[in-house]
């Protein structure tokens, strides 16, 4: 038995995305790649903004003398100020350098923040749908997810978190626009979400956090703003990668940023340090915060991905299917025409489109298809869309 039965326990629950990536590439194998229609991943095919580009040559032929050995664990100061600048003109708070960390993108951020917060046995919440690695996030940790479900318009229902909040509440995670719904949380939400963790914290005598998981805040379409979570409660940590505003999910650059004003702020930062250090990130790539410095306020357009959003609902409505238009990200979660979502995408996989299901995200029912691909896999997969939908009579 050489794996622990953690370790064995988590590969069985392993993560329906990368199940139906990785059993994409046997198709590929076998049908050719052209032949194959995946939109499982969300992986941008986007290129990086061109300022990026710009300032990895400026570096490269201005290089700094140290600029690739270790810093301080937190990260280079000069990048943790251009970080809290950015949300302090974003937000209107009053971040600092010293309310940033560095790290290895949003999953070691949230892995950190984790470590930081969680006793043996203490609950994170989360809303259905949601983030399928969150869940292996939390017992990496030996926490407990406590699920909270939605309405039918994916919008977490205040009274059932009400219900959900208990003596061994430690944090609340919350992403918009979410994955895998493409739902933007807005501010009279986050304002009545805000009040009701006050009063559950203020009751009970235990802070409960709110850790907002942000990658995706700068793709929102059709004139909507990102709402800031921060804005309306104090004990707010945000999670954020680099990875889709700027199209780096390779690079794996991203950060934490506690509430100026966050009860136990100090010790919580002492710890994400040190967190930051012991689970083994020891820092954020040095290269990477050399260039991510300059590029605060910068993002990749959000035109392609609302064209391709835009083509890719009007064609599965026509064709029957069910589903909200995202408002951000690039993912869609139609309702599946029969109630096993796992059967309905085996069918679509025969057709060689490959999709994930919604069981995976804590609501069966629906499946995730990801848009962030080239236009020819969206376009070849609507002959199999097509297909499934006359069998099930959807058109």
């Amino acid at each position: 038995m050489p794996a622990s039965d953690r370790v064995k326990k988590g590969m069985a629950e392993s993560s329906w995305i990368r199940r139906m990536f990785e059993e994409g590439l046997v198709l590929k194998q076998k049908h050719g790649a052209d032949k194959v229609f995946d939109l499982s991943l969300g992986n941008p095919i986007v290129e990086p903004p061109p300022e990026f580009k710009s300032e990895l040559v400026r570096l490269a032929q201005n290089p700094v003398p140290g600029m690739h050995r270790y810093m301080e664990n937190a990260g280079y100061p000069e990048t943790r100020a251009a970080v809290a600048s950015q949300l302090a003109s974003e937000t209107g708070l009053t971040y600092t350098a010293s309310d940033i960390v560095m790290t290895c993108g949003a999953a070691a951020a949230l892995n950190v923040v984790l470590k930081t917060l969680l006793n043996n046995g203490d609950e994170v919440i989360i809303f259905a749908p949601y983030f399928a690695e969150y869940f292996h996030y939390i017992s990496n940790h030996y926490g407990v997810p406590r699920i909270v479900s939605t309405d039918d318009r994916f919008l977490p229902g205040l009274d059932a978190l009400d219900t959900a909040i208990g003596p061994k509440t430690r944090a609340l995670i919350i992403n918009s626009p979410n994955n895998p719904s493409g739902v933007v949380y807005q501010d009279d939400f986050l304002a009545r979400l805000g009040t009701l963790l006050q009063e559950k914290s203020s009751r009970s005598g235990q802070t409960v956090y709110l850790i907002s998981d942000e990658p995706y805040k700068r793709l929102i379409y059709d004139g909507l703003k990102f709402a800031y979570p921060s804005r309306h409660y104090a004990n707010t940590i945000i999670v954020n990668s680099h990875s889709k505003d700027l199209a780096l999910p390779g690079e794996r650059i991203g950060y934490i940023a506690i509430h100026p004003e966050c009860h136990g702020r100090a010790e919580l930062l002492d710890g994400f340090v040190y967190c930051n250090r012991t689970l083994g990130f020891v820092n954020a790539p040095a290269l990477m915060q050399h260039a991510v410095r300059r590029l605060q306020a910068v993002s990749v357009s959000i035109t392609e991905y609302q064209r391709k959003r835009d083509f890719l609902y009007d064609n599965l409505t026509r064709m029957g299917y069910s589903m909200l238009k995202p408002q951000g990200a690039f993912y869609m979660f139609p309702r599946t025409p029969i109630a096993d979502d796992i059967a309905f995408i085996r069918e679509l996989q025969q057709e060689l489109v490959l999709t994930v299901p919604g069981q995976g995200f804590g609501t069966p029912g629906h499946f995730r298809i990801s848009y962030c691909v080239d236009d020819r896999t969206i376009e070849g997969s609507l002959t199999g869309f097509r297909k499934i939908a006359r069998k099930y009579g959807l058109c």
